[in-house]
């Protein structure tokens, strides 16, 4: 019915109960290994082992949960749920005897991690799939920061499976986050830069980047914000839950200074009199939400303007961030700004400008009693 076998100083077991097969790792010790077995044929013969309610192949899951997320999810986040499924399809090519959602166990997700930490990967973040992509090869492996997304998101994809009966537990439990190490440098515009850049701004998206270099705003929150959002009286914006949309971390309130006051208060003027949408930025020809590719369009006026490597929307989210702590502000602050759900991912802010650190040195004025 079933065995016991030995990889490396590690011994497994290996059982069919109803058709399906189980495999658990065991340890070191054979005498634990084969007393698991006699358990484990215990376990068949009384048909006590815990399967879910159903059983069904991962092609077929994964494509009701991409069916289900573009029923319930913006077509941004089912376009990343889609791209964690195919790089864990491309990862199941590798183990040609895992079929069913029932076979996917923790050992199973452990070797993801490792598939994507040391496959080839070209510019596009796909895999290296032919010879002509390896004259694209830039780097070996995915980043410890994007395999641990892709992890969370596989537990909100297995989380589902459990709802509908496909899974008896989340194969992603216990499964450790990789360490963080990329050492590369955080991008953030110069203020001379975000002059240039607001400068070479067309009419239409003047105001929209500039509410992001002045709010630190995601993209989500900025598409989804509403009149109804902004207290005039208060000077807040307020990033809140909708009833098609929620924040990434939580909800909370960004103060409007002075100069974005004033730019809003002029668009609400202009709404008023003319497309009377509720959307602080609509789609022109619509009312609804805004389809403009902000980022495309980013990239083409800072390449206008003499901005090199501004290629990402979340840069100017990064510069308000890092302007804010050159500028004194404390660290809890401004992850209360920016909606971080803790204070790690805000310590990225900590470093300082050249210039800045040379200014902070210069106000040391230590010397000896004359």
């Amino acid at each position: 019915m079933g065995n016991i076998y030995k990889r490396g100083k590690i011994w497994y077991l290996d059982i069919r109960v109803k058709g399906r097969r189980v495999r658990k790792r065991l340890g070191s010790s054979k005498r634990i290994a084969e007393l698991a077995l006699n358990d484990a044929e215990v376990k068949a013969a009384k048909e006590e082992f815990g399967f879910a309610q159903h059983d069904i192949t991962i092609d077929k899951f994964m494509a009701q949960f991409l069916e289900y997320s573009r029923a319930n999810h913006r077509e941004s986040t089912t376009n990343r749920y889609r791209a964690v499924i195919d790089h864990f399809r491309e990862f199941l090519k590798t183990k040609q005897d895992i079929t069913f959602m029932s076979e996917i166990t923790t050992e199973v997700v452990d070797q993801y991690k490792v598939f994507r930490k040391n496959s080839m990967v070209n510019p596009n973040g796909h895999p290296v799939e032919s010879d002509d992509d390896i004259e694209e090869y830039t780097r070996k492996g995915a980043r410890a920061h994007t395999i641990n997304f892709e992890i969370a998101a596989l537990k909100t994809i297995f989380n589902l499976a459990i709802k509908w009966g496909y899974l008896k537990e989340n194969p992603t439990k216990g499964i450790k986050k990789l360490k963080v190490t990329d050492s590369k440098t955080l991008k953030f515009l110069s203020i001379e830069e975000c002059q240039k850049l607001l400068n070479a701004c067309p009419p239409d998206l003047y105001p929209i980047y500039f509410t992001f270099l002045n709010t630190g705003m995601r993209k989500a929150e900025l598409e989804n914000l509403e009149w109804d959002d902004i207290d005039f009286k208060r000077k807040k914006i307020k990033i809140r839950r909708k009833e098609f949309w929620q924040p990434k971390t939580g909800e909370r309130e960004i103060p409007i200074n002075q100069q974005l006051f004033e730019l809003l208060q002029n668009l609400k003027k202009d709404n008023d009199k003319t497309i009377r949408s509720g959307f602080v930025f609509p789609d022109k020809a619509t009312g609804g939400q805004i389809r403009t590719k902000l980022r495309e369009r980013l990239i083409k006026i800072a390449k206008e303007a003499g901005i090199d490597g501004l290629t990402k929307l979340h840069t100017l989210r990064h510069t308000f961030a890092s302007h804010l702590v050159m500028n004194g502000v404390d660290l809890p602050t401004v992850k209360k700004l920016m909606g971080h759900s803790d204070i790690q991912t805000t310590m990225i802010y900590a470093h300082l400008a050249p210039d800045h650190l040379e200014r902070a040195v210069d106000k040391l004025q230590f010397s000896s009693e004359s």
